[in-house]
């Protein structure tokens, strides 16, 4: 049974959603929930439900990350409901972490206390994408790292390529890089050269892919840099809302209309579970020494169960391991010298063991809420 540390007051509607959403997910799925937070208040809520030996435990932390908080200043601060989550996993006693709090300060949280995978430069933040029926497609980096090299998109690639074969179950995942257009002449110098490396790997790269062939089903795998992924996330956001707002306003302009809309209701509602982010849960943080979920900030009970679910699947199938496998065998995109081991954090331990404890520098701030250009 895996144990999964839940953020519960990380989110919009914490704790109440995030409790409601833990409780679900212990008695549906085989999971012990370690529920984060303020004693007192998660306690509270889980007083409002049937919890009799159901695999759930509370962990004291007395301070919440706020939804605004910049996430050099997150790291300093103490037994916040994020890192004493973060702590439990690296001491062994927590098998994934899961937040609908501040995605900067789980990343940052993240990547200091746990630090990342052997050959793995940059972690990545992989969506899948409500687009329709059928699994995925992903979208690999989502805003973890505004500026990349052609190496870490090829390692994003790499990552979201094993998570669909191994979570999604898709054979031979298409991985495609996201640019201006198909042709072998578009994109820029770091697209051109990020697709030529996947060339040479054993992944199954077609090559671009514009955004409209996001949504057709001719993708698996989109991989991008943190930036454009976040716009692309931003932009179908908006205009999935856009489309529900002028289907509403045409259906209930007439009384045709209206019956038109009564007669479609089934065939809607259908849709809108395909395309339901709370059927997906959350976006995992790949690239980690550890297994973190990043949960949508409004994220009801049912969205919390699903990311207890995609936690408990990442956990279970071992994906980091595929990972470390994979990309210890491709050399030509990483650089050979493997600085991202757990090596490289055991040499420091002021930035794991003491943080909140001691300034973070100048330079590590910059790091943790921009990401390093090199």
């Amino acid at each position: 049974m895996n144990r999964i540390a839940v953020d519960a007051m990380g989110g919009d509607l914490a704790p109440s959603s995030v409790v409601e959403g833990a409780v679900l997910a212990a008695r549906e799925l085989n999971v012990e929930i370690i529920l984060v937070g303020r004693s007192d208040a998660v306690n509270r809520e889980l007083e409002k439900h049937s919890v009799q030996n159901s695999p759930i435990r509370v962990v004291h932390a007395s301070r919440a990350v706020a939804m605004d908080e910049s996430p050099s200043s997150s790291v300093k601060m103490r037994d916040t409901s994020i890192k004493v989550a973060f702590q439990m996993m690296k001491r062994g006693e927590a098998d994934a972490v899961i937040s609908a709090g501040n995605s900067g300060a789980m990343m940052a949280a993240g990547m200091f206390i746990m630090g990342n995978l052997p050959y793995v430069e940059r972690p990545a933040i992989l969506v899948v994408l409500p687009t329709g029926p059928g699994k995925g497609p992903l979208l690999i980096d989502g805003g973890a790292n505004t500026e990349c090299k052609p190496r870490h998109l090829a390692q994003f690639a790499v990552m979201g390529s094993i998570y669909a074969e191994n979570i999604l179950q898709i054979d031979r995942p298409r991985v495609g890089v996201l640019s201006n257009g198909a042709e072998e002449g578009k994109g820029n110098d770091l697209t051109r050269s990020a697709s030529e490396l996947l060339q040479s790997t054993p992944l199954n790269c077609i090559g671009y892919v514009e955004g409209r062939d996001i949504t057709r089903g001719e993708v698996d795998v989109v991989v991008c840099d943190g930036f454009t992924g976040n716009v692309v996330l931003k932009t179908m956001e908006g205009v999935a809302s856009w489309v529900v707002k002028e289907f509403k306003g045409a259906f209930m302009s007439s009384t045709l209309g209206r019956i038109g809309l009564l007669l479609s209701k089934r065939s809607l509602r259908q849709a809108a579970i395909r395309m339901d982010y709370a059927e997906i849960g959350g976006a995992p943080l790949l690239g980690l020494d550890g297994v973190a979920i990043i949960a949508h900030g409004g994220s009801s009970p049912k969205a919390i169960k699903s990311a207890v679910r995609v936690a408990d699947e990442t956990v279970s199938h071992d994906v980091n391991r595929h990972i470390i496998e994979v990309l210890g065998g491709l050399e030509n995109i990483r650089d050979g010298r493997d600085p991202f081991s757990r090596r490289r954090w055991k040499q420091i331990p002021s930035k794991i063991d003491t943080l909140g404890e001691k300034p973070v520098t100048e330079q590590e701030g910059k790091e943790i809420d921009g990401g390093s250009k090199e």
